[in-house]
């Protein structure tokens, strides 16, 4: 199967582990995500302004680029486009709701980038998370080459992945999908309430000390509860959840520090893929030491 992918701008720098497990974690699915040889970033932020289409133009450009892609040579990626980031999914997946529900809209922002093409609203934005479930868990449990067992992972959803409603992919109140991912692949799940729970987003640039604090409540509930990971798909969320602990160990010195890791590094480990496609070495908190003491590693 093939998709088409976006990016986005973190997954070349700062999340890069992210991308490079992904994709071959998805190879070994039988799933080649073909990325946009073209795209811009997404945008970033949702206006939440009714009136403002501005800062729709930027995600509703890379879906010109998806349609545009298909239409070429890979008439067979279908109209989907995948993404691994919580942000970028939730950005793309908003502005093509607004110009999908309102013509009038749609129209407004096709004229005013004057593209080549314009955009026809056919293009569906998904979640890699959801490709996995179309796939089926038990697939995924089939390509398990080295259990998670006895490793207790706590599933991160923050808030991009569901809300708001009309565009989360699970229940906004009762998300169960990283649940059912991470327990194919062999691991205990650790689901707290405190797993949708905003980690401070932009704070971090603006009030670190918000952050550090908001880190420390999520981070020791998960670990009270019995987690020893915490598994997460946005790289915002990983950045305050995973190098804001040194600024938790600076207001809590009796903290004790835990891996951060995306789920497709998890699901590497377990496909037994080997450290090269991990990037573990992007971690803040090194999850190696732990993996190796539950012989998950080579």
């Amino acid at each position: 199967m093939k998709i088409a992918y976006f990016p986005g701008c973190t997954l070349k720098s700062t999340a890069r582990n992210f991308e490079q497990s992904a994709m071959e974690c998805a190879r070994v699915l039988g799933v080649e995500m073909v990325e946009l040889p073209r795209w811009n970033c997404c945008g970033v932020v949702s206006s939440l302004a009714s009136d403002d289409l501005f800062h729709h133009l930027a995600p509703i450009r890379n879906l010109i680029r998806v349609q545009e892609m298909r239409e070429s040579e890979n008439r067979q990626l279908g109209s989907r486009v995948v993404t691994l980031c919580s942000m970028c999914y939730n950005v793309l997946k908003r502005s093509n709701l607004l110009v999908k529900e309102n013509p009038a809209d749609l129209k407004t922002i096709n004229d005013f980038m004057y593209m080549e093409k314009d955009y026809d609203g056919s293009i569906e934005v998904i979640h890699l998370l959801q490709v996995l479930k179309d796939l089926g868990f038990d697939k995924i449990k089939e390509k398990v080459q080295k259990p998670l067992e006895n490793l207790k992972v706590a599933p991160y959803y923050g808030c991009m992945l569901l809300r708001p409603k009309e565009v989360g992919i699970d229940d906004p109140e009762d998300a169960t999908i990283q649940e059912e991912l991470l327990a194919s692949l062999g691991a205990e799940t650790v689901s707290s309430r405190y797993r949708m729970r905003c980690c401070g987003s932009y704070q971090t640039v603006r009030d670190i000390e918000i952050v550090a604090e908001t880190a420390y409540d999520i981070l020791s509930r998960f670990q009270k509860e019995g987690a020893e990971v915490v598994a997460t798909s946005c790289p915002l969320c990983a950045f305050n959840l995973d190098e804001r602990q040194k600024e938790v160990l600076e207001k809590y010195p009796e903290f004790q520090q835990i891996p951060v890791l995306y789920f497709t590094q998890l699901m590497a480990v377990a496909f037994g893929l080997g450290e090269e496609h991990c990037g573990f070495d992007l971690n803040y908190v090194d999850p190696r030491p732990l993996l190796e003491e539950k012989n998950l590693l080579r």
